[in-house]
């Protein structure tokens, strides 16, 4: 069984879909990368996901649980773990005195291990905490349970590069051992180091869903060529190339053909040099979005917070 199976979940706010009739599984034991820009649609679907706010039309099932079960989705969650892109700690808190109250929600038989690797400074307010620190606080919270299933949304977020990597070892490890990592973020890079499999959403409807190495093998070539001279576009182009871009003598572009048959074609210029090489997930996402990645997805349905409860916000202290 899945360990989230969501088949034709819709939101709507209005005449807005923000998530529109998705469907999608995710395995147990993978890190699953749901990508897209500020807007797509990731956090709704992660919403809808913890009960948060409610469907329009269609399900999900988290852990066997449908979402429209408040009593059944209630008893799984012991075997979750969550977290949000904003963490919603209590200010006046310390560190340890949020971690003590997840405990006693919760257990925290990995809390010790879990501080070895990250560390934020528990004696302190949170309040005085940089962005950083309060990540690393919400990933030991999350963790701390030993959960079977992990949803984190933009978890590098604030945190510095040497960080990030640490955070990368850790989920590749968690999966190791048969964790569940549910995994949204625009960080491009991230997904494709970290993750398995990965959903494309734009405007709400999911419009990719692959293997990290089979979409990055049907997405062509990433080729660069220089030229003697400049080339005008028109002339070069074929109905391979995409994204193709041209600034003087330097042409590059993606190639959705045979490597052969692109280099019989270039023998009819006068090339300095080419290069042919592996798409990155930053070129396919451009076919998805081009330059349009800015909007954030709740204050354009709704011009506000869709929902704010406390336990969408991870808080404590009875917020």
């Amino acid at each position: 069984m899945p360990v989230i199976r969501i088949d034709d979940l819709t939101k709507r706010y209005g005449d807005v879909a923000a998530n529109d009739h998705v469907t999608f599984d995710v395995e147990a034991g993978e890190i699953f990368g749901y990508l897209g820009p500020n807007g797509a649609g990731k956090t709704t679907t992660i919403r809808l996901l913890l009960g948060l706010i409610k469907p329009t039309s269609g399900t999900a099932e988290v852990l066997g649980a449908d979402i429209r079960d408040r009593r059944a989705l209630t008893e799984v969650k012991s075997d979750v773990g969550y977290l949000p892109d904003t963490l919603g700690f209590e200010e006046r808190l310390t560190g340890r005195r949020v971690l003590d109250h997840f405990a006693r929600m919760r257990g925290d038989e990995r809390r010790e291990e879990l501080l070895e690797l990250f560390r934020p400074p528990l004696d302190k307010p949170i309040e005085t905490y940089s962005s950083g620190n309060r990540r690393m606080l919400g990933i030991v919270q999350a963790f701390m349970h030993d959960p079977q299933l992990v949803i984190m949304d933009e978890p590098t977020s604030g945190l510095d590069p040497l960080k990030q990597d640490r955070l990368h070892l850790f989920l590749e490890k968690e999966r190791d051992a048969g964790k569940t990592i549910f995994l949204s973020s625009h960080v491009l890079s991230e997904v494709q180091r970290v993750c398995d499999r990965v959903g494309i959403i734009r405007d709400g409807e999911l419009v990719a869903l692959e293997e990290i190495e089979t979409l990055l093998g049907r997405s062509g070539k990433r080729v660069w060529v220089h030229l003697a001279e400049p080339v005008d576009e028109e002339r070069f182009r074929t109905d391979e190339m995409i994204d193709l871009e041209v600034t003087d003598a330097t042409v590059q572009f993606t190639y959705t053909g045979e490597a052969k048959t692109l280099l019989e074609y270039l023998v009819g210029f006068d090339v300095v040099d080419v290069e042919i090489g592996e798409p990155q997930l930053d070129d396919i996402f451009k076919h998805y979005y081009g330059d349009d990645a800015t909007v954030d997805e709740e204050s354009a349905v709704t011009g506000k917070d869709a929902v704010s409860t406390g336990e969408d916000r991870v808080r404590t202290g009875g917020g």
